[in-house]
């Protein structure tokens, strides 16, 4: 059957016509892979608001009239004339290309999606996927977007995104200054935790098939700074549990956190039915964690099964109306300073606690790792030379109280 193609109008408001081309049969759209009976040509005409009659030899006509000005009536004229001579061209062009005996080869549409790909904004699409992301992780996504579009003033085509732009980018937030002070860098280790997001985008893209190569694999990660990880003692937190807190929930949550070393992601969605018993293992909770998607059995004390109080419905939260806030923190830090700690204390603190305490009672690492449910050991690590630092603090303050040349007899 040969292909027809037909140059139609679409009313639109405003007294405009939208041109379009009507195929027959439908053709593949080369962006969608869809069949497709119309192409929009981004191109409008005026229609006429009236028509008069004109005399002439062979009889009376009608002459289009586009307004009650003479100089917007010739305007419109030239403008249709203009308008209608580059559609048409467009309709020969589709004809062209349909009187062949295949539209378009494999080669050419996959070079048509690599051309079209390229030209996407890579700052738009990171939007997009930070939009996918909910409570602190959304936080974090938005914040290196504001990065990404003062390094490239909003846009990027993903064309231009190559090996040189990631280190420059890289090299950007390394010795940029925070968007918060001109006079402040990012820290090594947000510049590094920024980054990484920006490497779980190049990822992404890729295997969305936009980008034709993983750039991800080739640049290399900021790598963080080894730094202790605040914590409490053992004596800092029954203190804590001692200490009221004007925001019981969060106080039940925190202390929980510190028992079961779950982070708060974990803790706001755990539900009743995640909380289970047998005789042999006791209470225990068989979940998949939110950040690594990955599962992990963790065994719950009992005292934190006194802190969570008479069981629910199976499907509704434990924590229900827990969030993330500055309201919320708000009440971490005054009790935190009711109970006399001067400590940093963040609530993620309390997964460090449970790490650093285990360790402290004799859990061997490679048992940590799997109860804090780390991918890898050189992440459980720190939480040693965390130990190791205490360690090492506790003998010095043992030898400077220590007095043995007051006299007396020689040892």
């Amino acid at each position: 059957m040969a292909s027809k193609v037909t140059l139609r109008q679409k009313e639109l408001k405003g007294n405009k016509l939208s041109l379009y081309l009507d195929f027959w049969p439908p053709v593949t759209n080369l962006k969608t892979g869809k069949k497709t009976r119309r192409e929009f040509l981004n191109k409008h005409i005026y229609a006429p608001i009236r028509h008069r009659e004109k005399k002439t030899r062979t009889g009376k006509i009608l002459i289009p009239v586009y307004s009650d000005s003479k100089i917007l009536d010739d305007h419109c004229r030239l403008h249709n004339e203009n308008t209608l001579k580059v559609a048409e061209e467009m309709q020969r062009q589709w004809e062209n290309k349909l009187s062949k005996p295949e539209i378009y080869t494999p080669f050419e549409r996959e070079l048509y999606r690599k051309i079209e790909n390229g030209k996407k904004n890579f700052v738009k699409y990171f939007e997009d996927q930070a939009e996918k992301r909910t409570g602190v992780n959304y936080k974090a996504w938005t914040a290196v977007l504001k990065y990404l579009q003062r390094y490239t003033k909003g846009t990027v085509i993903f064309a231009d995104i190559n090996d040189k732009f990631c280190e420059d980018f890289r090299a950007d937030l390394l010795t940029g200054s925070s968007l918060k002070s001109k006079d402040v860098k990012l820290s090594v280790n947000s510049a590094a935790a920024y980054f990484n997001k920006f490497k779980a985008a190049l990822r992404q893209a890729y295997k969305d098939g936009i980008l034709a190569n993983d750039i991800n694999e080739r640049v290399k990660s900021i790598k963080e700074e080894e730094r202790l990880k605040e914590h409490l003692t053992l004596e800092e937190l029954n203190r804590l549990a001692r200490t009221e807190c004007r925001h019981p929930l969060l106080k039940k949550a925190a202390l929980f956190a510190a028992v079961t070393g779950l982070r708060f992601s974990d803790i706001q969605k755990l539900q009743w039915k995640d909380i289970q018993h047998s005789e042999e293992n006791g209470y225990y909770l068989s979940i998949q964690q939110k950040k690594t998607k990955d599962p992990v059995t963790i065994n719950i004390p009992d005292q934190a099964m006194g802190i969570l109080g008479s069981p629910g419905d199976p499907s509704a939260n434990v924590f229900e109306g827990l969030n993330y806030s500055a309201y919320e923190n708000k009440h971490l830090y005054q009790w935190i300073g009711a109970a006399g700690i001067t400590k940093n204390i963040t609530f993620h603190s309390f997964r460090h606690t449970y790490a650093t305490l285990h360790l402290s009672l004799g859990t061997d690492i490679y048992t940590l790792s799997k109860l804090l449910g780390h991918k890898s050991l050189k992440t459980t690590e720190v939480y040693a030379n965390v130990i190791s630092e205490t360690k090492r603090d506790a003998a010095k303050r043992f030898d400077k109280n220590l007095n043995f040349n007051s006299g007396g007899d020689e040892l």
